[in-house]
């Protein structure tokens, strides 16, 4: 059976990042598992953790007006799900559900911004990793509106 270390230690988005860095994470992680169809956060609440998926999917949506929630891009193992813990006024910006049973391990955005401003070396780091998924989904927004509003 894998531990948490090991899981975050060879997890991508923590590669290459020192071990003692890796051991404060390590210190904000959890164990969580979510049902299919269960909201894991929703849009506009607060946000002060974020996923590293091991199982399963999750929709990544938006909310609009008069029309169901748009998709914006499908998680799934190996992905990180959630930025808005990072950036005040930590609010999620997306809303996010199950699509599947998910088990994903959570990590304390609280504890690891205290840890960050402690640290500014492992903030950075952290923020250098997060900057690349920030731009992914924004780029997936982008797309995802010109489909449905070319369509218009």
């Amino acid at each position: 059976m894998e531990t948490l270390e090991c899981i975050i230690a060879q997890h991508p988005f923590f590669r290459h990042l020192e071990a003692h860095y890796t051991q404060m994470i390590l210190g904000c992680a959890s164990n969580v598992r979510f049902k299919a169809g269960e909201y894991i956060f929703r849009e506009g609440d607060e946000a002060h953790e974020f996923y590293l998926i091991r199982e399963g999917t999750v929709a990544l949506e938006i909310s609009a007006p008069l029309r169901k929630p748009i998709v914006v891009e499908t998680l799934n193992e190996g992905d990180i799900l959630g930025w808005s813990w990072l950036l005040p006024p930590y609010i999620w910006k997306f809303n996010a559900h199950a699509t599947s049973v998910v088990q994903a391990i959570a990590l304390d955005g609280k504890g690891l911004r205290t840890r960050c401003e402690e640290n500014h070396d492992l903030g950075y780091a952290l923020l250098n990793r997060f900057a690349q998924i920030i731009e992914r989904r924004l780029e997936a927004t982008r797309y995802q509106l010109l489909d449905i509003y070319a369509a218009v």
